[in-house]
């Protein structure tokens, strides 16, 4: 990175002629070194011996001093038989590469010596290290030497020219990036980091099934950057159409790419929230649509103005839920966000054997790490597993829940149980107000349906149950409905449902549960709120 910035210094003046000092230093070296230059290239040293600094300085001085070459009696005095004296001369102006060491009589390679080091070192060194001296075979050597297309020779003759053309130097190259191009990139990122902010906060998926240019729905992101440039002429001028081809910032892995440091940065608060302060971990493992577990961690704890803050950090991929696998994923957690299990003063997971257990559970792994770190099983789920045992161990209970998921299931069936079950409502609700039997108030008598039970939420069972209760002449109303309109096996289990629906043991544990239910489910909203 020094390479391309300047490291600012913070230490005061006197750093600053410390630097001062060692660029004068630097320049003196580099114009003692220039002016010292050997112009014999058997008695130069290696190019690859010089300060990295002042390297391309050194080349650029020879460059333009040009190939050492002969002049009268210098030409090579060598006495090898066979070989025509006069046609040497020739070879240097065919090779404007070519230089000629007195002191050795042999020849050499300008741009090899100078920029040989770069590349890969293969083939021969004569003309680089000891000089070439066979001037018999001569001229055919030469022609090897230089090779074809992207031989070595030809890579350091294009080296050198690059050097010495300073349009094509890496520094020219960049500043020709003007300023007006750069603001352009900036004003297209910032629009594409907004999409993806937009996006992330409200729970929104990226791509669309179709996102070619003739399509309707391009997916959200597309849609939304379109929409800003619609509403954003300086915006519209870099983005999607009007963007380069190769920096439209619309591509997967681009997105992904901003998604990723969107991520980072909220981490990066987080962290920073937290602080050096104490706090617990709260862990779940759940599997996904694309049926792969994934474990969910959250931070809990107190800030200054000794408020509980829980921070969702974010879900990782497992290979298995036992807790070895477990423990990894937050070992790694805490490795790659700077946490420490010495800070770490509680823990809450379910009741699972792999997370409670007291020999190999998640709970004991982490608890010999850090004998601080209690372990809090959440009391509103303790609460829903014995309502849970309650139920399965009785078994009027049992069955009790079992007809209600009946009635839900079979009148919710369809689309015109639904609107049957509704418009019966409706008009036993318009009834009810002629005769001036309900209580009117704002909120009250809402349109709703029949509510669903969830498995592992047993406050749920307390939804359903109001639901029927309030409904329950509608419901009735409705069975009878299936019952005369459809002989078959959907009246038979509709007429079945009445039936139980019409006993006074249904109405009876209606009533309790009701009841039961009702005081649990306010233990259980208690127990789930912060305070």
């Amino acid at each position: 990175m020094e390479r391309f910035f300047k490291r600012k210094s913070s230490l005061g003046s006197s750093d600053s002629v410390g630097s001062s000092r060692t660029s004068s230093s630097r320049q003196n070296e580099l114009d003692e070194v220039l002016a010292n230059l050997q112009a014999d290239p058997g008695l130069r040293i290696r190019m690859i011996e010089y300060d990295t600094n002042i390297r391309d300085e050194v080349r650029r001085a020879y460059l333009q001093k040009g190939p050492c070459q002969p002049r009268g009696h210098s030409f090579p005095q060598s006495n090898n038989s066979g070989i025509n004296r006069r046609f040497i001369p020739q070879w240097f102006d065919e090779f404007d590469w070519l230089e000629y060491s007195v002191s050795k009589d042999a020849a050499f390679c300008l741009y090899c010596y100078l920029f040989k080091s770069n590349f890969e070192q293969v083939g021969s060194e004569a003309f680089t290290g000891a000089g070439f001296k066979n001037w018999k075979k001569g001229r055919e050597r030469m022609k090897v030497h230089v090779g074809p297309v992207g031989s070595v020779h030809n890579k350091a003759r294009e080296a050198a020219t690059n050097l010495m053309n300073q349009n094509t130097h890496i520094e020219t190259a960049v500043s020709k990036h003007s300023e007006q191009a750069r603001v352009a990139y900036r004003r297209c990122l910032i629009a594409s980091i907004k999409c993806t902010k937009f996006l992330l906060r409200q729970g929104l998926s990226f791509r669309g099934n179709d996102e070619s240019a003739t399509s309707s729905n391009r997916g959200n992101y597309l849609e939304l950057l379109q929409f800003l440039a619609d509403n954003d002429e300086k915006v519209k001028e870099v983005v999607l159409e009007n963007a380069p081809g190769n920096l439209k910032l619309v591509a997967p892995k681009i997105q992904k790419d901003i998604v990723n440091a969107c991520a980072g940065e909220t981490l990066d608060v987080i962290m920073s929230g937290l602080k050096d302060r104490f706090f617990s971990i709260l862990v779940d493992e759940a599997r996904d649509i694309s049926v792969k577990e994934q474990m969910a961690m959250v931070l809990r704890y107190v800030d200054d103005k000794g408020h509980v803050i829980e921070r969702f950090v974010g879900v990782q991929h497992v290979t298995d839920t036992t807790s070895s696998s477990l423990k990894d994923a937050i070992d790694i957690f805490f490795s790659s966000n700077g946490l420490s299990f010495s800070k770490l003063r509680g823990q809450g997971y379910d009741g699972a054997s792999n997370m409670r257990g007291e020999l190999n559970g998640l709970k004991t792994k982490i608890l010999r790490e850090q004998p601080c770190a209690y372990y809090v099983h959440c009391f509103a789920h303790q609460l829903q597993l014995a309502l849970v045992a309650v139920a399965k161990k009785n078994i009027d209970i049992a069955s009790f829940f079992a007809t209600t998921n009946s009635v839900v299931n079979h009148v919710g069936a369809s689309c015109k149980r639904r609107d049957a079950l509704r418009a019966q409502l409706q008009e036993e609700l318009v009834i009810a107000f002629e005769n001036d039997c309900l209580i009117t108030g704002r909120g009250l008598h809402q349109e709703t349906s029949l509510k669903r039970a969830g498995d592992t939420r047993w406050s749920s069972h307390y939804g359903t149950i109001i639901s029927i209760i309030s409904m329950f002449s509608s419901v009735i109303h409705v069975l009878q409905m299936i019952i005369d309109d459809n002989p078959n096996d959907s009246a038979g289990e509709a007429n079945k449902i009445q039936r139980e629906m019409l006993t006074f043991q249904f109405v009876f544990h209606l009533f309790l549960m009701k009841a039961i239910l009702g005081l649990t489910n306010d233990v259980s909203q208690a127990l789930q709120k912060k305070d």
